[in-house]
């Protein structure tokens, strides 16, 4: 196991009663609030009148940014850091999921700064010196943003889809209340569910593969959102399955799966492209990506794959050889995602092969676990997800 830091401040306030502690956290808050959230799905559930009665009875003074569309973009952010700024902002309430959340986070350090936020962090990943503290209600179960330090923000101007991290940017809270995700839409559900599955693995398939507690965290957790997935699209109000698939969403990336890990991050790296030029779902786009980029890279690591294969899917591994093994697990991979609804292929997603040569040359190939990633290997894997 590597040597590692590890810090997360994020006090969580989970179940069916979490927005009770609502009231208690403005108490220690500012008086101006920037209440951002997207479309109208909190209006018509009726959280965003719950959450605009508890603001007022706090006695705070509420600026409001609707809108924060999917793969949340600079424009939006720019306007969120001129509302902070003409209004003298103290603090940001963030009601969504990970697109509002993350479009939050690169406000609250960029209304602190006179630099172009997306210049100065994102794109140069400058050290951010201060930021307006936030706090979120999550909604959408799937990137974890809730409590960890990172935030993705795209610039459709030029195709971009670039994270930035900073400690600034934890949130002092957040509520997560499971009831709140039984009115999902199932394709956001297994969006999420899809996000969930492959920032664990983004962990889990890295060096060191020698026995270890973050390993058998995970080996866990994929189980868990499984098991969990499965009763939640027969019963979307099933409690327990809600439940499991929100806590499971928030730990994979409050930072416990990354400790002593290399990590590696390629396929997220390998879709960003897919949403930045053609505004797919995150979610989506990985459940199309992953499952071939494991395919393409287990010949690298059979060992671990194999192990994920029997620890997850229970593949029986007597009479086989390590690589088969391991690709009997990605095929159960495939297969669970085929059984959920997730989208299998570039044309699912309405990506012409066309364009591969294009989203290859816009892959960021910083990021990498067995192997170097190469353009080419890009290219290939991404001819694989036709």
């Amino acid at each position: 196991m590597n040597d590692f830091r590890f810090y997360n401040p994020v006090r969580i306030h989970f179940g069916r009663e979490a927005m009770a502690q609502l009231p208690e956290e403005l108490a220690g808050v500012g008086k101006k609030i920037l209440l951002v959230y997207g479309g109208g799905s909190i209006k018509a559930s009726g959280l965003y009148d719950r959450v605009l009665a508890a603001l007022r009875e706090a006695g705070k003074d509420v600026v409001e940014l609707p809108g924060v569309m999917p793969n949340p973009r600079t424009e939006k952010v720019y306007e969120g850091i001129d509302l902070c700024k003409t209004h003298g902002v103290d603090f940001i309430l963030a009601v969504g999921g990970g697109s509002v959340i993350d479009c939050a986070k690169a406000i609250a350090v960029g209304a602190r700064t006179d630099r172009d936020f997306w210049q100065a962090f994102f794109v140069n990943w400058e050290e951010a010196e201060d930021a307006i503290p936030l706090g979120t209600i999550l909604t959408i179960p799937a990137t974890g943003s809730e409590m960890d330090r990172s935030s993705v923000i795209t610039n459709w101007a030029t195709g971009e889809k670039n994270g930035y991290d900073s400690d600034l940017t934890y949130p002092a809270f957040s509520i997560l209340d499971p009831t709140l995700t039984y009115t999902l839409p199932k394709h956001q559900m297994v969006n999420g569910v899809v996000d969930t599955l492959s920032h664990i693995w983004e962990l889990y398939f890295s060096e060191p593969d020698t026995e270890s507690v973050t390993d058998a965290l995970a080996e866990a957790l994929m189980r868990s959102v499984i098991s969990a997935t499965r009763t939640a699209l027969k019963d979307p109000t099933d409690y327990v399955a809600r439940a499991n698939i929100m806590w499971a969403s928030t730990f994979a990336l409050c930072g416990m799966l990354n400790n002593g890990k290399k990590t590696d991050w390629a396929s997220h790296n390998i879709e960003h492209p897919l949403s930045a030029v053609f505004d797919v779902a995150h979610g989506a786009g990985l459940a199309v990506v992953h499952p071939n980029y494991m395919k393409y890279f287990c010949s690298y690591a059979p060992e671990r794959y194999a192990r994920y294969a029997v620890q997850v899917w229970g593949v029986d591994p007597a009479g086989k050889t390590t690589l088969a093994v391991a690709q009997e697990g990605i095929q159960r991979t495939r297969d669970f995602f085929n059984e959920i609804g997730a989208p299998a292929t570039l044309t699912d997603l309405g990506i012409p092969e066309s364009a591969i040569e294009d989203l290859a040359a816009r892959t960021d190939l910083s990021c990498w676990a067995y192997r170097e990633l190469t353009r080419e290997d890009v290219k290939a894997i991404l001819g694989m997800c036709l």
